[in-house]
């Protein structure tokens, strides 16, 4: 059963090994929980609907409730505190393009707003319901979850939009095929959600990001459906497709997708090998990026990152590899772990390997064997739930992302790092803050930032502390031009840094798109435009 206010199947728990706790407390302090609100006592707290009846529509209390909020930080401290200051006023599962139109219909007869949902794990306010005098219902689209159409002529599968990736990757393994999108929320997101919000998979540089496989589909908007035909390739204007990518919702609802998928691979291994430090690692790494060598995953973490995951693994095999690793290189304080995947047909994995092998170690890289990053792909679905894990010791963690070009990530990751190190010193408190590489391309790379800091006493000021660290990080992603997301799609949390992104009449173009297709503004406002 999902969690109500954490991460995942409330049947997992990540353990903190002691000396991983004492570790925290030795840079951070000693935290102190302050226990969390029970399901009885949030649920007290939803207030009367104010939708007009449907026969759709459900507006009973719990389920408004496991639909309030998302996978952010902010989400979090609301319901584990149970001061939530808006729900949903009910919640329906449409299960036809039929049905999504007689709700767009209703909401415009009612002046109702609708937030269409996917998996829930948006980390950035994509489903959470805003302040107002309009009631809002949530589009829940996990009962549209099935496979149309497989074409095994042009290697295309359609999917209906609230498929989860493991269901997705279970119907295409069958019939000998894959799609490879695996985000780090994959067990829970939904195809729809991958396309609405730009998504990116770990494996990103072999299998393709979203805009690489979204072939085509089906969008319900207000004024009409918009039907996008699955071209292999188009010179007739404007690529449509493109607009409805990264629209989180604010221009229809997509019901369906047809996505480009692979065959199989035959062979998939994960390595790992370390550097002396962090520039020398980033400098491997692009070697191999731009050697065009058909790698499907190279992850770079920093010195500190790199730490840090040792301490947290709580696996004595992972540990003691790595750490004869860098006593073997003879600067281990400095030194950086690289997790690569190869991906394939057996004959050129080999020699991908030989080659990736030759160039990490031409830069320096000790190369350590498979058992370090097999280790690392049997639980990468599995340490989100760390995060639970830390909050109940009384620490709050988040992360942010951006994308830059070579020339600029060694300087934006050690900005951003700083930024957040120093975000809470005039409050006497101290930030845990690490970075790596988790998209690799030929221009350039995306920064992957986690940060870690002791929660208050209050959740006002938990809060508070998040959004002084956020604030910082933003700005100085905006300052070194970065993308303002490089993954987690905008929201609300990333929405006043998007002008500096797209610029004014960037923006004026996507507004004037929006306003076209849903001139009552029906559709998820406040997110991604403001």
């Amino acid at each position: 059963m999902r969690r109500w206010n954490g991460w995942g199947d409330d049947a997992k728990t990540y353990p903190l090994p002691e000396s991983a706790a004492g570790h925290l407390e030795r840079i951070l302090g000693e935290a102190d929980p302050v226990p969390d609100a029970s399901f009885e006592q949030v649920l007290s707290a939803v207030p009367a609907s104010r939708l007009s009846p449907h026969p759709l529509i459900n507006t009973n209390p719990a389920e408004r409730l496991l639909h309030a909020r998302g996978q952010s930080l902010p989400d979090w401290i609301a319901l584990r505190s149970g001061q939530i200051d808006v729900f949903p006023d009910g919640v329906t599962y449409p299960t036809s393009d039929e049905e999504v139109r007689s709700l767009l219909t209703y909401a415009g007869e009612t002046d109702t707003i609708l937030i269409p949902y996917g998996g829930g794990t948006s980390v950035v306010g994509h489903i959470n319901p805003l302040p107002g005098d309009r009631p809002t219902l949530t589009v829940d689209m996990n009962r549209l979850n099935k496979l149309i159409n497989l074409d095994e002529t042009n290697r295309t599968a359609t999917f209906e939009a609230g498929i989860t990736g493991p269901s997705l990757e279970e119907e295409l393994r069958t019939r000998g095929c894959i799609l490879g999108h695996f985000p780090q929320s994959w067990e829970f997101s939904t195809l729809g959600g991958w396309i609405a919000t730009r998504s990116s998979g770990q494996q990103s540089y072999f299998y393709g990001r979203v805009e690489d496989f979204f072939a085509g589909g089906h969008l319900e908007s207000p004024i009409g459906p918009l039907e996008l035909p699955p071209l292999p390739a188009s010179a007739a204007g404007p690529d449509l497709r493109e607009m409805v990518l990264g629209s989180e919702g604010r221009l229809g609802i997509i019901t369906r997708a047809t996505i480009r998928v692979q065959s199989t691979p035959e062979v998939e291994r994960f390595y790992a090998a370390f550097f002396r430090d962090w520039e020398t690692g980033v400098n491997a790494v692009r070697a191999v990026a731009q050697s065009d060598l058909p790698v499907s995953m190279l992850r770079l973490s920093n010195p500190q990152e790199t730490e840090t995951t040792l301490r947290l693994a709580g696996r004595e095999r992972l540990v003691s590899f790595a750490e004869r690793g860098l006593r073997l290189l003879g600067r281990g304080e400095e030194s950086c772990m690289l997790i690569y995947g190869l991906t394939g047909y057996r004959g050129i994995l080999a020699i991908t390997r030989w080659r990736t092998g030759a160039l990490l170690r031409s830069h320096g890289g000790l190369l350590v064997g498979k058992t370090i990053g097999e280790m690392w792909r049997k639980s990468r679905f599995y340490t989100p739930y760390l995060r639970n894990t830390l909050w109940e010791r009384g620490y709050a963690v988040d992360t942010l992302e951006t994308a830059v070009s070579w020339a600029n990530v060694l300087p934006i990751a050690e900005a951003i790092t700083t930024a957040l190190r120093d975000g809470l010193t005039d409050q006497d408190e101290r930030v845990l803050a690490f970075a790596h590489l988790s998209h690799i391309y030929r221009d350039g790379a995306s920064v992957y930032v986690t940060f870690i800091f002791r929660r208050a006493k209050d959740p006002a000021e938990t809060l508070e502390r998040w959004q002084r660290l956020k604030s910082a990080a933003s700005e100085v992603i905006i300052a070194h031009g970065g993308t303002i997301s490089h993954q987690h799609g905008v929201g609300t949390d990333h929405a006043p840094y998007l002008t500096a992104e797209k610029g004014e009449v960037g923006m004026s173009m996507l507004v004037a798109v929006q306003q076209k297709l849903d001139p009552q503004g029906l559709l998820n406002p406040g997110k991604l435009l403001r």
